[in-house]
């Protein structure tokens, strides 16, 4: 089972939020598209609530899904560390 995570002040109470999603930064080899673009799409999934949107809504679904895949990975490239590349 998920550990519960409480929303922001004035947005709700609990909410129950698995972490499926894995750190793609500073990893060797280097995080590919299509695990950004599969993280998104969790992302996505989760915030929506939909596992697999309707047909009113799969345009907004997948605009939000390769938005959210161009900010992973504009934020993957552009972070810096000095620690060292983690396996996997």
């Amino acid at each position: 089972m998920c550990p519960p995570y409480p929303f922001p002040a004035g947005v709700g109470s609990l909410t129950v939020m698995c972490r499926s999603i894995r750190p793609l930064f500073n990893l060797q080899p280097p995080a590919e598209q299509a695990e950004v673009e599969a993280a998104a799409l969790q992302y996505v999934r989760k915030v929506s609530g939909y596992r697999q949107p309707s047909r009113a809504n799969r345009e907004a679904f997948d605009r939000a899904v390769a938005a959210v895949a161009a900010a992973t990975r504009e934020l993957i490239d552009e972070l810096v560390t000095a620690a060292p590349p983690r396996a996997r």
